[in-house]
């Protein structure tokens, strides 16, 4: 091979990276204690495959995901296939197919890799672990309420501080369109405007819809500053309607999220494009971006008819960068020659072992040189560090 066409092994394609330790760990650990809290809460854990047909993946809402999936041709059965970019389309397939015969509300949960075409600003990253649950059957504010507190206590039990939550109807401006009698055209600028913040996009409305859409541009911000200005407004019919759920919702957040800071963007769409209902993102402190997101969809069963959905989805590149760094993991070298049932012993009794595989003069040196904080010395395990024995009982 010639310097002009050697390729270095470790190059990885753009978006694409090697998790190494303690990291790879870490994020495995905080995936694992998600899904034990989910499942706390009754939710059963799935797990779809990572590639499907492609015309499956895009059936129904999974067209707005065309744009950043890969293909591949089957070989076995020349068929277009897709990698999954995102887990939640798949779940609720599960759910209508699959499980379609099961009493509602259903309750699942899932975690696993997704790979996009590009990533975003916010997510370089195009291939990261997924994790979320889907509460599908019931379209009951309980199941919104549910959805949002066990999310949030989910980012707290990872040590996650500063959690807040904020709340979008993504429909809330399509409904007072149809009350302000606008056409396709005017309520698909009035939702650019109220995406953008845009005031001066407004002016080209007519006096009282200028003025209603300004109000709803306004309802963004702290939730108890923003439900008197929702709940002021003179709203009819659906949109009214919609209103009354998102004060609804943000009312019963505020009396049982305990600490979680509850934030409220009423004409907010973009990103929740999909979503049928309220949509809701998880932000933190100590993080840079969306925790994750979720919010209520519908999904559409073999037989042709819907029936709602709401659930989130986190990712753990996020919740990474939130959550407190991983600790150093003690580890025990144990001295070549040291009795097969004493290493079972120790292992069982908590500590994580690395077995000398050669005799050494020197097994603090070696203990050194492969990572280890602890020598197993003469029956006690002693600190590199503060060389105090430890007694194993």
């Amino acid at each position: 091979m010639t310097a002009q066409n050697h390729v270095p092994r470790a190059l990885l394609p753009e978006g694409l990276r090697d998790d190494l330790p303690p990291w790879a760990e870490h994020e495995a650990q905080m995936t694992d204690r998600l899904m034990k809290a989910v499942s706390q809460y009754g939710y059963e854990r799935v797990a779809p495959p990572l590639v499907e047909f492609e015309e499956s993946l895009l059936a129904a809402s999974g067209k707005s995901q065309a744009d950043a999936m890969f293909r591949v041709l089957d070989p076995a059965s020349q068929k277009m296939m897709a990698v999954r970019s995102d887990m939640t389309l798949q779940v609720a397939r599960i759910a209508t197919d699959r499980l379609g015969g099961q009493v509602r509300p259903l309750r699942l949960s899932y975690a696993g890799h997704v790979l996009r075409v590009k990533g975003t600003q916010l997510r370089p990253s195009r291939q990261f672990r997924q994790a979320g649950v889907e509460l599908i059957g019931s379209d009951e504010l309980a199941g919104d309420i549910e959805v949002i507190l066990l999310a949030a206590e989910s980012l707290k039990g990872l040590g996650i501080e500063g959690l807040s939550v904020d709340l979008v109807s993504p429909t809330l401006v399509m409904a007072l369109a149809e009350q302000l009698e606008l056409t396709d055209e005017e309520a698909k600028n009035a939702q650019h405007a109220l995406d953008a913040k845009d005031a001066a996009a407004l002016l080209e409305f007519p006096p009282e819809a200028r003025a209603l859409l300004g109000e709803v541009m306004n309802a963004a911000g702290s939730a108890h500053q923003v439900l008197p200005r929702l709940e002021s407004l003179d709203l009819k019919g659906n949109a009214a309607e919609k209103r009354d759920r998102l004060v609804s919702l943000a009312r019963s957040l505020l009396s049982q999220g305990g600490d979680l800071v509850v934030t409220i963007d009423a004409g907010e769409m973009r990103g929740f494009e999909y979503q049928t209902g309220i949509g809701f993102a998880f932000f933190a402190q100590s993080g840079h971006g969306e925790l994750g997101r979720g919010g209520r969809y519908l999904v559409e069963r073999s037989d042709g008819t819907k029936e709602s959905a709401v659930g989130f989805s986190m990712y753990l590149d996020s919740l990474l960068r939130a959550a407190p760094k991983p600790q150093p993991i003690p580890r025990l070298y144990l001295p070549f020659g040291t009795e097969p049932s004493e290493c079972r012993r120790l292992r069982d009794i908590g500590w994580r072992t690395v077995q000398g595989l050669c005799p050494t003069d020197d097994n603090f040196e070696s203990a050194r040189t492969q990572g280890c904080s602890h020598v197993y010395d003469k029956g006690v395990a002693t600190s590199l560090t503060d060389d105090e024995p430890i007694e194993q009982e």
